[in-house]
């Protein structure tokens, strides 16, 4: 079993009553890690600890922080094996996945050492004669980043990669899914040399996060917050803090649609659709879940959709695409929404089948319409919507449709046409003849409407987690008195 201590100043800890929570496994129900509980005294001394360390980092040379991000990317990936147990046992991820998390978490943090150089500001031309006016871009002091399971490691080091290169310091509050995967990525940063204090780790029992998340967010010395989740949870953050004026990041839920035309390539919309709609078994805030598709070819897609997705093999353990689900819980909800849609006039092309605890099958539900949950709910798991439509014009109503917009995709041999639709869909991402299931270190990542606003990833990121300040010297100032 892992044993995951708070990380406060450098220091591994327990909670200060010595309270502990366990994480199970969603397969075996067995225990897999021991947790510290954080109190809130707990919480405020991980924000001070940061607040203490916000001047000596904030004052190393980009090159020095670089240098220290760099160290960091290197060992992140020595412990991929590591992570792959860690999260494998917390959340079901499979190998393959968490592989992937920790291959593209080190390019977030090369990518956020790039990022120390472009912490930039600009000359302004005054109108005051003597007046040398200019922008720069100070860090805003200590982070708050609340992260997520789902894509543990990647979203882990997202919320505190460039608040660190912009010499910021933070507080990761971790997922009370997957402690000991975030655990040891502030073991790693902690590993390369940091500050102590640069970076701290809260833990906390499920039923004390809402107290703990208000306490941290009202902190004086917090002075932004991310956030990465659900959209019921984002408007929490959002309006506790709104009350404080706290700048907050919010990167939530999705119902990213797939555009098929009519002249759509098939089977390349088919390997996309697979992809985004049953890696990491649906649970990607990206992930295909509705597929938008011309009545003049959706039998021809749906029939090849199907075959591919009865062959994608699922299972606990070995060579698998559909892993466990993080909870038996999440796996009937799967089940439940197919049910309703079938109940409401929907064929059900492949039926979602628990094959063992936590463990579905990919699910295909043809002819959905807006009477079904599936059409509507973000179902985060490995089950797809089809929906009929004639036209580009109605695509497009479709596709928006939805309270969400984060990713979307649309597939044309016309690119000219694609693009056009493309530009009308209200998503804050979207891919012309890929998956919409895609991510970048250095591309602007976030949503619009409920997926959030704000946008993690490269000089956008840069934006985010500074405070962009007017600077003037000047040499012969005139007063009218």
């Amino acid at each position: 079993m892992n044993t995951c201590l708070l990380r406060i100043g450098g220091k591994a800890r327990p909670a200060a009553n010595g309270a502990t929570f366990e994480r199970r496994n969603p397969v075996s129900d067995e225990a897999v890690t021991r947790a510290a509980a954080a109190t809130v005294e707990d919480a405020a001394a991980a924000v001070e600890a940061a607040s203490a360390a916000f001047p000596v980092w904030s004052a190393l040379g980009p090159s020095q922080r670089r240098a220290l991000l760099l160290k960091a990317a290197d060992r992140l990936e020595a412990r991929t094996g590591d992570f792959v147990a860690r999260v494998g046992a917390e959340t079901g991820g499979t190998a393959p996945w968490v592989g992937f998390n920790a291959m593209l978490a080190a390019g977030m943090l090369r990518e956020a050492a790039s990022l120390t150089t472009q912490v930039t500001g600009e000359v302004i031309p005054s109108d005051m004669p003597g007046s040398y006016a200019f922008s720069v871009r100070q860090p805003a002091g200590v982070v708050l980043g609340i992260a997520p399971w789902n894509a543990p490691v990647i979203l882990g080091v997202r919320a505190i990669a460039t608040p660190l290169a912009c010499g910021n310091t933070v507080v990761l509050k971790a997922s009370e899914i997957c402690p000991a995967t975030h655990s040891l990525i502030v073991e790693v940063l902690e590993e390369a040399g940091l500050p102590a204090g640069s970076v701290n780790l809260i833990t906390n029992a499920p039923a004390d996060a809402a107290a703990i998340v208000e306490s941290l967010i009202a902190h004086p010395a917090v002075r932004r917050v991310n956030f990465t989740g659900s959209t019921k949870v984002g408007k929490i953050v959002s309006e506790i803090a709104g009350r404080h004026l706290k700048p907050v990041l919010l990167e939530l839920g999705g119902k990213a649609p797939l555009i098929i035309l009519d002249d759509a390539d098939l089977d390349a919309a088919v390997n996309a659709a697979a992809f985004g709609a049953f890696a990491n078994q649906g649970q990607i805030c990206m992930s295909t879940e509705r597929i938008v598709i011309d009545e003049k070819i959706a039998d021809a897609f749906v029939a090849k959709l199907k075959a591919k997705a009865a062959a994608l093999p699922a299972g606990a353990e070995g060579s698998v695409v559909l892993g466990p689900m993080v909870s038996q819980a999440a796996a009937a909800h799967i089940e439940e929404l197919a049910r309703n849609a079938e109940g409401k006039g929907a064929k059900v092309a492949l039926a979602p089948k628990l094959t063992q605890r936590a463990v579905l099958s990919a699910a295909v539900v043809d002819r959905v319409t807006p009477a079904m949950r599936l059409y509507s709910e973000e179902s985060f798991g490995p089950i797809v919507a089809i929906v009929r439509v004639n036209g580009d014009e109605e695509a497009i109503r479709v596709a928006n449709d939805t309270e969400y917009g984060l990713s979307a995709a649309v597939f044309s041999q016309n690119i000219t046409r694609a693009l056009n639709v493309a530009t009308r869909i209200n998503s804050g991402i979207c891919h012309i003849n890929g998956s919409t299931v895609a991510d970048e270190a250095q591309m602007p990542f976030g949503g619009v409407k409920a997926s959030g606003y704000g946008r993690f990833g490269g000089k956008a990121g840069v934006a985010e987690f500074t405070d962009l300040r007017w600077i003037t010297i000047e040499t012969n100032p005139h007063y009218p008195f």
